[in-house]
């Protein structure tokens, strides 16, 4: 066998051996409800965040966006550069305040799974400078 077809047959013991839990798990995390989602920027947010998207979730946050995690003071930037792509809502339960809390079961690759709140506060310029997130 040349490298190429070594490289073909080991895709196809990994795609084999793979769960189909986990496959249907990741579809389900493509394909997630969004619709309770009325605010516009929590939206794109929370689809950016799902989707493992940096440039869009940093592009909607002020340069000094304030991060509390259960009424704990964190370094906005470092959180999410290390959470994206490692956490994620699996479902949206409830959204009050008019769009801007979303409550929801939650998945982190380091911590499980929980229920959480995403609390967003968005200035005038549509963008979000305060992001308040916990265990609900």
């Amino acid at each position: 066998m040349n490298i190429l077809e070594n490289f073909l047959f080991c895709v196809l013991i990994v795609v084999l051996i793979t769960p189909a839990t986990t496959i249907q798990s990741q579809q389900t995390i493509r394909t997630m409800n969004t619709e309770k989602l009325t605010n516009p920027v929590v939206k794109k947010a929370i689809n950016a965040l799902q989707a493992a998207d940096k440039n869009t979730w940093f592009s909607l946050f002020t340069q000094d966006a304030e991060l509390y995690d259960d009424g704990n003071k964190m370094n906005f930037k470092n959180f999410f550069e290390k959470a994206i792509g490692h956490e994620r809502f699996t479902s949206i339960d409830s959204v009050e305040d008019s769009g801007l809390s979303v409550y929801g079961k939650f998945h982190t690759d380091q911590w499980g799974n929980f229920k959480t709140y995403f609390k967003f506060h968005i200035n005038q310029d549509d963008k979000i400078s305060r992001l308040d997130i916990g265990q609900a």
